[in-house]
């Protein structure tokens, strides 16, 4: 362990060998006294990053877990383009070299503030991003890093406090389609999208589930797709007379994905006019497109998982089927469709007012 100032640097530097592992840089300090301060503090996180490596028996430099985490689980994510773009995010904001132990709780609040002053891409208005957006693209997958890291052996002493960085999310709200929207949305549909969209709105599954949807996944003879859901849960959905309407044209258009589009140019190593598979980022292009021609107003994509679950629970008053049919681990994330039922309890309320009151006019009667 050594403080020294090289000619050319205003500032003293550090050398610290703890058991085999090389620790070095500047202080940021021009007196000697300040120096050996910092690397006094610089020599405890030094300790204990090489005793967390040592239990993990492996690197716990972020760009390193996140790389061994891509490798033997998150490529396997029904949503694995958009983990991908979340680590790298990660990745790039704390720097390939900051270990996993040296993101304290500070640290990580410090992350959590640089991603809520981040707009969503591609809106013309340029709102900024959501508190769940915030939760699921930077602070559930940091967290989900360290228990990667915690599985492989490693142990934090200064782990962030993941209750605490969570942002409070609004209740989600529940939109449904009116006939007039839907064959507005309908009309400004491209013909190569079609099958996509019909498929969204018939089947209710995510928008991920749809996108990535392989022919491997559809059985036609069992009448079944069968696929990894939201939070690696088995998803098996029924192929109704209507979902085989719209799947069996599609086979032979590719190989391995089922929903595809027409490229319109020559470009990024695509042929004008060929058929290829379908991406999240060009789907959100095409939904953006598709809803400024239409003309229909506050509807996300993602409502049409919200105007399925609505028009089933309608159409059958059964939460728990409706729970299956949406692969909800809980109820209580189908119970936010049950104001579809307020009109039909309204009715057994006045039915039962009707039943006393005519009880009553009966009693005065005999009376």
């Amino acid at each position: 362990m050594s403080i020294y100032k090289p000619k050319r640097s205003p500032y003293y530097h550090f050398d610290i060998q703890e058991r085999g592992h090389r620790f070095h840089g500047s202080t940021g300090c021009k007196t000697r006294r300040e120096a050996e301060a910092y690397q006094a503090i610089e020599r405890e996180k030094a300790k204990a990053q090489v005793k967390a490596m040592q239990r993990a028996r492996t690197s716990l430099l972020i760009d390193e877990v996140a790389a061994r985490l891509w490798d033997e689980r998150a490529k396997h994510d029904a949503a694995a383009e958009a983990t991908s773009t979340n680590l790298a995010r990660l990745v790039e904001y704390f720097g390939k070299t900051k270990s996993l132990t040296d993101i304290d709780h500070s640290a990580a609040r410090k992350m959590v503030a640089w991603r809520r002053g981040h707009h969503i891409k591609g809106r013309p208005d340029a709102p900024l991003i959501s508190p769940a957006t915030v939760n699921r693209s930077v602070i559930e997958v940091l967290q989900r890093l360290f228990t990667f890291a915690k599985a492989e052996g490693a142990t934090f002493e200064h782990e962030p406090k993941w209750g605490e960085l969570m942002l409070d999310e609004p209740e989600e709200r529940v939109r449904e389609l009116q006939d007039d929207e839907a064959a507005a949305i309908e009309a400004a549909i491209r013909d190569d999208y079609a099958p996509f969209f019909d498929f969204v709105r018939a089947s209710g599954l995510r928008q991920n589930e749809c996108i990535t949807l392989r022919w491997s996944e559809v059985n036609f003879g069992t009448r079944q797709i069968v696929r990894l859901g939201k939070g690696g849960r088995r998803v098996t959905f029924p192929i109704t007379d209507s979902i085989r309407e719209i799947l069996f044209p599609l086979q032979g258009q590719h190989p391995d994905f089922v929903f595809t589009y027409i490229s319109a140019y020559n470009a990024l190593g695509r042929v004008r006019g060929q058929r290829y598979p379908l991406s999240i980022s060009g789907t959100k292009s095409a939904w953006r497109r598709i809803r400024a021609r239409s003309g229909v107003q506050d509807f996300r994509f993602h409502d049409f998982r919200h105007d399925f679950g609505t028009k089933l629970l309608r159409d059958t008053g059964n939460l728990k089927l409706v729970q299956k049919a949406m692969n909800h681990s809980k109820i209580t994330s189908t119970l936010r469709y049950a104001h579809v039922m307020d009109e039909d309890v309204a009715n057994a309320i006045e039915a039962i007012a009707k039943s006393r009151n005519k009880s009553r006019t009966t009693a005065r009667k005999v009376i």
